[in-house]
This record gives structure tokens, sequence and C-alpha cells, in this order.
């Protein structure tokens, strides 16, 4: 991938990948999952910053902080405990978290995401690292009420706008601790690492690989630290991954007029 953050764009009414340096906005040409370059400049003034990728599906992983079982008062699960989040819940930066009317206790989970950057299958752990495009960040959103009575993570997590993602790819080291919290209304909710990580990204990724296959711009999403809580509308929360910053969405309820 680029070795500068990876960003999509709204550039004059369609959607193009973009790249930010300290001179300022460029346009990616070509294939960011293959042969691409530099384009020409779009000056210093921010984008429109959409979602870095549409995949064809996020797989999330529950429970899979040392800290977060510790304080939900869980055993560690045995092997990762994955579940489908589907693209049409994917919204970008800026966009609005959408409360559904009916809706329990919906709770924000900051994670760190990690994108597919090739068709993986049967991927070896020492190798995972050649089908990792960069990270970003993902934000759970989470109906508590509905996922206690289905038991079944589908409908609780797989609402319109309830996988916030973004604002870039960023390229990493996915055998480093990386840093990953949240703030809601500008007060911190959730501090972690990856060191905390009971399945670290490499096994994650030779794991969901021999089950499924995934496509470039997939989403692994490794799980939540402690520190889960509610939003209700007119909340604004931000999600914060170490060498990828931060993704900022607010919420408001189903029926309100967008902002």
């Amino acid at each position: 991938m680029p070795t500068d953050p990876l960003y999509r764009i709204d550039h004059q009414g369609a959607p193009r990948y973009a790249l930010h340096r300290s001179q300022g906005w460029y346009l990616l040409d070509g294939d960011p999952f293959g042969v691409h370059a530099v384009g020409a400049a779009l000056g210093t003034d921010a984008p429109q910053l959409l979602a870095p990728v549409l995949p064809s599906k996020i797989v999330a992983v529950g429970l899979n902080y040392r800290d977060h079982a510790a304080e939900m008062n869980k055993p560690l699960p045995a092997e990762p405990l994955i579940f489908l989040k589907p693209s049409t819940a994917v919204i970008g930066p800026g966009a609005a978290i959408v409360i559904p009317s009916g809706a329990g206790r919906v709770d924000y989970e900051a994670e760190v995401g990690v994108v597919i950057g090739k068709t993986a299958r049967n991927v070896a752990a020492a190798d995972a690292h050649e089908y990792v495009l960069g990270l970003t960040c993902v934000n759970d959103v989470s109906d508590r009420d509905l996922q206690r009575r289905d038991i079944q993570y589908t409908r609780a997590k797989g609402f319109d706008t309830f996988a916030p993602v973004g604002p870039c790819v960023a390229a990493c080291d996915i055998d480093r601790a990386i840093a990953v919290g949240s703030r809601v209304n500008g007060e911190t909710r959730q501090q972690s690492s990856t060191s905390e990580l009971i399945f670290p990204i490499r096994h994650l990724i030779a794991f969901v690989t021999r089950v499924m296959t995934l496509l470039p711009g997939d989403i692994i999403s490794t799980g939540t630290p402690p520190g889960v809580g509610p939003l209700a509308p007119g909340d604004e929360v931000v999600i914060a991954v170490e060498g990828v910053g931060e993704l900022v969405n607010h919420v408001t309820a189903s029926g309100a007029p967008s902002t």
C-alpha cells in the first residue's frame, strides 16, 4: 500500500482514493490494492472524507481483550468468537450513527480494524502481515438489549450506520502494541492497547481465513477494551487508534432531521 495514510474522499461528486502529506492532499491514481501512483495535487483544504474502504464484510471478534474479560467477569475464550457485520452498516467519518426506533441501550465499542490487502484463504500466521493493507478505526456499535435477547449478534450489531470506519487506512506493524480508545462528548471512556489482546492479529487472520475467504478491503475488527457504554442522540463519539488517527461521528435518533 502507499506509505502515506490512504483516504477515500468525495472528489467532484464521485469517490476517489487520496493521500495526505505535509504539502497537502493528492489523488491516488490506479488501484490502492494493486498498481497505483500519486496523482494530481488537490491543495491543502481537507476534502469530505468517506469510509476508507467498502468491505464485503466485517469479521468482528467478541471478548478479545483480557482487561475487558476481567471487567465483564467472564472466562477467557478458548478460541476467537467471531461474527459478521454487514457492508450496509458501514459509514464514514462525520456521518451520523442512527439509533433505530424502539432500540434499547446502544453502546460504542472502540476497535482496531485490520484491512485486508489481497485475497486471503488459509493464511499461515507467520505470513499474515503479507495480507494486511493497514489499520483503521472501527466503532462496533451494538444494541445490548437485542444482543442479550437474540444470543446471536447479527441483529444487534447489523443495523445501518452501526459500523463507522475511518478516517484512513494506515500502514502498520501488526506485531507491536497499538493504543486504542474512545471518547464521548470529550470524556475518555476507553483506553487500552493491543498488548491486551487474547488472540493477536496474526492469530486472528489465520483463524478467520481457515473459515472464510477474505477479499481486498475486508476488515477484521479485533475486539474492544473495557469501558464500553451507552450512546444517546446528540452525543459525539471519537474512536482513536495509534498511528491511524481519530474517527468522529455524532449520534442521532431515527427520523431526526440530518445535519
